[in-house]
């Protein structure tokens, strides 16, 4: 195998895994400011415990993010040396903004959090759970803003061959990662919501003590879930309209879209080979006109297809990679400016049909247990449990979809943008060895195993100790003792 190769495995598998993490965290530690809000304010004993148990399962998760995390900036001198040399002057700002600014606030005031229960007072401590919970979607925003620009370079001009930061608030105000950061944030509340869902639900099945407890966290997953699946489709729709401008061929193999229409129809399923350019054997159902109006809000536009889009792919950055032994067997080659049609096409589909599943269950969860009612079945929290999977998968083929459509750009060049700022994925990979990067691959996917086992035996410690395993003890009188 080819180093480039191995390396897209190893970045692919480890981001893949983090990002699991990721927006259970971000969702999670909103849900858990707000029912510790809804605590100090009421006074509610509920609030407090659902904070006290879906706050240990935050920090569980927290912690496994931190550590699979760190292993993504690492990759990219390991792996990726030369797309850190030629984006380093722009990527370095929103990735040092995210260390320093964002992660530190959010390190800091979670210690706080964890260790302050029996010494701060109520309000402060309360106000160290926003301050977490507001710097990881602070965090999110500086990640996305360098991912954003990858996607649509802005902010920058040529100096040497090398794009050199000219302006640090177009980097972060760029129209991709404003459309991006809104959706990223939808997505993570659907993640959080699919999780109390599924987790409430077993505990009511199991008729555990608590049922308040468990009922309002059901209840809140499943308004958080299908409110998170209408931003989810709003969001979205813009991201479609930026894709439309920024970058026509993801838009094409998203739809495996081979010749241009207008109207464009929107291809709902398709039976056939969608791997070849040409959809030859491909049978599409379609619905008519919706890819115009995705693109552009009408119903006219015209959606150019991959096999024009080629051409012009090729005359404005070249047939053939350059002639350079760093390039292995592309070396001189033609360029495939056609991204993997089946993992763009399906990619796609299985983002929005794991979202919408995920909302529809949420919301068949609540019509459930409407008037306090309780399935006595076992497929209650069989449905409950499976559910939590959608919205990780949803937001998982999401982000290779985003990914591999960009291909086979590692920065995708803006079409109005300075000429010239855009690197081909073949270009960007360190001088290494197909034999190092295999063992860097098989070392980190052999530890993100481990850890994999160790949150779900920690996760499902705590699900099945419920309350009782998160509370502090209680006094000589059987009292509940507050952490005040």
């Amino acid at each position: 195998m080819e180093v480039l190769e191995l390396a897209r495995w190893q970045f692919g598998i480890t981001t893949v895994y983090h990002f699991l993490m990721v927006p259970l965290t971000i969702g999670l530690s909103l849900l858990v400011a707000g029912m510790q809000t809804a605590w100090v304010r009421t006074g509610d004993e509920r609030y407090y415990k659902m904070t006290k148990f879906w706050g240990k399962l935050l920090l569980i998760n927290f912690a496994m993010g931190v550590v699979t995390g760190i292993v993504q900036e690492f990759q990219f001198g390991m792996a990726w040396s030369a797309y850190s040399r030629f984006v380093g002057d722009v990527f370095g700002a929103p990735l040092a903004m995210e260390g320093i600014v964002a992660f530190f606030v959010e390190s800091t005031f979670l210690g706080l959090w964890i260790f302050g229960w029996d010494k701060l007072p109520k309000k402060v401590h309360l106000a160290c759970a926003w301050a977490f919970s507001l710097a990881t979607m602070a965090s999110a925003y500086f990640i996305l803003a360098a991912n954003s620009w990858m996607q649509h370079p802005v902010g920058i001009v040529m100096d040497e061959g090398r794009p050199r930061l000219t302006s640090i608030w177009a980097v972060l105000t760029n129209n991709t990662v404003l459309a991006a950061f809104p959706h990223t944030i939808a997505g993570a509340f659907a993640v959080a919501a699919a999780f109390l869902v599924g987790i409430a639900a077993w505990h009511l099945h199991r008729k555990s003590e608590e049922e308040r407890v468990w009922r309002g966290s059901l209840k809140l997953g499943t308004w958080v879930g299908v409110v998170a699946f209408a931003a989810l489709s709003i969001s979205g729709d813009l991201q479609g309209k930026l894709m439309f401008e920024q970058q026509p061929m993801k838009m094409a193999a998203a739809e495996a879209l081979c010749h241009t229409e207008q109207p464009a129809s929107f291809s709902v399923f398709a039976v056939g080979d969608v791997r070849r350019p040409d959809c030859e054997n491909v049978k599409s159902i379609t619905v008519p006109a919706l890819l115009s109006f995705l693109a552009h809000n009408d119903f006219d536009t015209e959606v150019k297809g991959i096999e024009e889009l080629v051409p012009l792919y090729q005359e404005r950055y070249g047939e053939f990679y350059p002639v350079d032994e760093r390039l292995g067997e592309l070396s001189g080659q033609p360029i495939d400016y056609v991204p993997s049609l089946p993992v763009t096409y399906w990619g796609f589909r299985f983002m929005i049909g794991f979202g919408a599943v995920s909302a529809g269950l949420g919301v068949f969860m609540l019509w459930l247990t409407r008037k306090n009612r309780t399935p006595t079945g076992w497929w209650f929290p069989a449905l409950g449990l499976a559910g939590i999977a959608t919205p990780f998968l949803a937001n998982s083929f999401g982000w290779i979809f985003t990914e591999m459509g960009r291909q086979p750009f590692v920065v995708v060049p803006n079409p109005s943008g300075v000429d010239g700022v855009w690197m081909f994925t073949a270009q960007a990979v360190s001088n290494s060895t197909a034999g190092e990067v295999l063992t860097s691959l098989i070392a980190l996917t052999a530890v993100y195993s481990v850890l994999a086992v160790v949150e779900f035996y920690l996760i499902r410690k705590y699900v099945r100790g419920g309350i009782p395993g998160v509370l502090p003890q209680k006094s000589d009188d059987g009292a509940l003792a507050f952490a005040y």
